[in-house]
């Protein structure tokens, strides 16, 4: 069988001027801490601020807001004026001036184009005259032989001939001066057309020219003047991106500002909110705060600490429940007051006021 162990107990007496007020303060605890006498406060007030008008605003906006519509009108303005660029194309196509020359007076028929309006106009007359002369000077010698008594002699026959061979020389004579004249004629006639022609063919080369150099011009300048539009067009859709980029920034700092601003009303709301929640933890919390502080004050009072020493045997079940009885002493000893006496030299415990359950436990333990 095991030996008995020491075991030593300190008690705590509250003074008899303070018990009555211990005492209220535990009723008051108790009263406090009786969930059937003061059951749970549920907090019936908001404690979380909703969203604020401006904020909801700025939400709204903010899922409606979308790329501003100069950006596509942009983008669309660019690229056109990009691929218009790439396929501008400007062909120039240069005069080929034309050789100019005239003819040659000495070429096959052109003497006689030139010569036979001369001769025909000029010519036939005097020939037809002169055949017209000659008939009648060969009648007036045909008369004239009549009236000798020669016609249709020798004589007659003699003077007829060399009537006709100096006709025929006069007539070669006449037709040759008059082809010599009229080839002179027809050679300054083809020289003034020459001439003519020549300067009608160099004036009208130089038209050419100058008309394809306004060509020219022309296209050049519809070509850079399409080129100016292009680059107006590019202008204007960097214009157009930038007010884009521009209303897009505004947009988004304006719903910033909204939701700023409604944050710090939202917020606002919230200290308001927490204000009165604390308001109410406080009323809650005012009466624990009160005990607490009643009980500071009794722990601040002196206290008598008395030491007692016993022996017992080894722990069972019933020393066990003694032991739950000393916790419990511990409590009821501000009910009331227990005087022990420690003697030096060992003895018995006498005790004024019986405590219960403890003193069941420590004379069962005897």
């Amino acid at each position: 069988m095991a030996c008995p162990t020491s075991v030593s107990y300190t008690t705590t007496t509250i003074p008899c001027y303070a018990a009555p007020y211990a005492t209220s303060m535990l009723g008051k605890t108790q009263a406090l801490t009786c969930t059937t006498q003061n059951p749970y406060m549920k907090y019936l007030g908001c404690t979380v601020a909703q969203f604020t008008p401006l904020e909801q605003q700025a939400f709204t906006a903010q899922a409606a807001q979308q790329v501003a519509p100069q950006l596509k009108c942009a983008t669309t303005m660019a690229g056109n004026a990009g691929l218009a660029g790439l396929n501008t194309r400007y062909a120039y196509n240069p005069y080929q001036a034309q050789q100019v020359g005239t003819g040659n007076f000495t070429d096959p028929n052109t003497a006689m184009a030139y010569m036979n309006p001369y001769l025909q106009a000029s010519l036939a007359p005097q020939i037809q005259l002169m055949q017209q002369q000659q008939a009648q000077q060969q009648q007036m010698n045909q008369a004239s032989a009549v009236g000798q008594g020669a016609f249709g002699g020798t004589r007659c026959a003699v003077l007829t001939g060399a009537q006709n061979q100096a006709n025929q020389l006069a007539q070669q004579n006449l037709i040759g001066n008059a082809f010599n004249q009229a080839y002179k004629c027809a050679e300054a006639q083809y020289s003034t057309c020459a001439a003519r022609n020549l300067q009608a063919q160099t004036t009208n080369q130089a038209a050419n020219q100058t008309a394809a150099n306004l060509n020219a011009q022309q296209q050049q300048f519809g070509a850079n003047l399409g080129l100016q539009g292009l680059n107006l067009a590019n202008t204007a859709a960097g214009t157009l991106n930038t007010l884009g980029n521009s209303q897009f920034t505004q947009g988004e700092n304006l719903i910033n500002n909204q939701e700023q601003l409604g944050a710090v009303q939202q917020q606002q709301v919230q200290n308001v909110l927490n204000q009165q929640y604390q308001c109410y933890l406080n009323a809650k919390n005012y009466p624990y705060e009160q005990l607490s502080y009643e009980s500071n004050i009794l722990h601040g009072l002196p206290m008598t600490n008395t030491t007692a020493q016993t022996y017992q045997a080894p722990p069972s079940m019933l020393s066990q429940v003694a032991g739950l009885g000393l916790g419990v002493a511990g409590l009821s000893s501000l009910g009331g007051s227990t005087t022990t006496s420690n003697k030096k030299k060992g003895g018995a415990i006498k005790h004024r006021k019986s405590n219960g359950i403890v003193d069941l436990a420590i004379a069962k333990m005897g």
